[in-house]
């Protein structure tokens, strides 16, 4: 389903300096001098676009640096007006949206823990109604798209245009090298439902280290991701938040350099050639995949009959272990990964699983009524 959103293109509210757009600052203002500092640096690189500095942080334990507060407005103008650079906050309330507009901030974003809460966002919502700023939102802390789309709607509605989400991962109960898992495909979801949105990554709250920010940058931007947010920093070292996934502004500039831009728009007439004849071939073999488990469910439906009739348990667990452990055994001997098997199986599988019950409880509801009817 497409998103109903009115939105003004990208380039309309903000001009890349280089490919790819960057926006880059320190994760908080701690003293004028490092932001101003900082922001000379970034500029001097003539990569970044816009300076990003956290005013207020919402931190997880109380007596942990909450931001500088509203002082640090006042540096962002400085440094804006020093370096020529836009500068973009983040908000939180309606009071932030307030003192930032007061102050001349350019660009706000809606953050993580932000967007999870809708009465947050509307509140912030409604401070800019009838206001002409660009506003990106973050996806919320939990893996939910619903609630990544109902922010966007939802600032969208308040009369903002200059529309953008920051994709920065989600928390996960399983831990990996990553401080929020990408979980690329919720942003791919996201883009299916508002092709015209542009999707700007934070490799930084991704990676929560330095290390993989290059990795996670260069995967953005191969999946047709509109820019990038990171955090940058005069010295790292020292940062009072987020110290490991802080760059220093050359070691972004290195970053950018290295990285391999490639294009979603294929102008090569051999290569747009040769593309489609192979998407041919998997729309073929997609419609074979689809014919396929249509013939499986049918059979399954049959099997969910039999059992009816039997009396057999719709789950029999033996059954599932040695589908799971043929099918993936064979699956990784036709080099696909025992990760991809698991997921389709568990899907074909809680298919299965919803026809069976769905046989199996028919008529179940009808014996009331035909009962009433009898002894009318």
């Amino acid at each position: 389903m497409k998103l109903d959103l009115k939105i003004q293109p990208l380039s309309s509210w903000i001009t890349a300096k280089q490919e790819p757009l960057l926006i880059a600052g320190p994760c908080s203002a701690e003293t004028e001098e490092q932001l101003v500092a900082t922001a000379h640096l970034l500029a001097n690189t003539g990569r970044v676009s816009a300076l990003r500095a956290g005013i207020w942080k919402p931190r997880t334990r109380p007596g942990e640096f909450e931001g500088i507060g509203s002082i640090g407005l006042e540096w962002l103008k400085r440094a804006k007006a020093e370096t020529g650079l836009p500068t973009a906050v983040e908000v939180a309330t309606g009071k932030h949206v307030e003192e930032a507009l007061k102050a001349g901030v350019d660009i706000f974003w809606v953050g993580a823990r932000s967007t999870v809460n809708p009465f947050t966002v509307q509140e912030i919502a409604d401070a800019l109604q009838g206001v002409d700023i660009p506003v990106m939102v973050k996806n919320p802390v939990n893996p939910d798209l619903s609630l990544w789309i109902g922010a966007l709607e939802r600032i969208n509605r308040a009369g903002i245009t200059k529309l953008a989400a920051i994709h920065r991962g989600f928390s996960s109960f399983e831990k990996t090298a990553f401080r929020n898992e990408p979980m690329w495909d919720l942003a791919i979801n996201l883009k299916t439902h508002a092709p015209e949105l542009p999707i700007i990554c934070d490799p930084s709250h991704i990676s929560g280290n330095r290390e993989l920010i290059p990795y996670v940058s260069q995967k953005a931007m191969d999946l047709d991701m509109q820019g990038l947010m990171i955090e940058s920093h005069i010295d790292p070292s020292v940062a009072w938040t987020d110290a490991k996934q802080q760059l220093t502004p050359s070691a972004l500039s290195d970053l950018i350099d290295r990285l391999t831009l490639r294009k979603a728009n294929v102008v090569n007439v051999e290569v747009k050639d040769k593309l489609a004849d192979l998407r041919s071939q998997i729309d073929k073999l997609d419609d074979l995949v689809i014919q396929k488990l249509a013939e499986r469910m049918k059979i399954v439906e049959q099997i969910g009959n039999y059992k009816k009739d039997n009396g057999i348990t719709i789950l029999q667990v033996n059954r599932w272990d040695e589908i799971l452990q043929k099918r993936t055994n064979y699956a990784k001997a036709l080099n696909l990964s025992p990760e991809f098997t698991e997921k389709l199986l568990e899907l074909i599988h809680g298919e299965s699983i919803r026809k069976q019950t769905e046989i199996m409880n028919k008529g179940q509801n009808e014996a009331p009524v035909q009962e009433k009817l009898t002894h009318a």
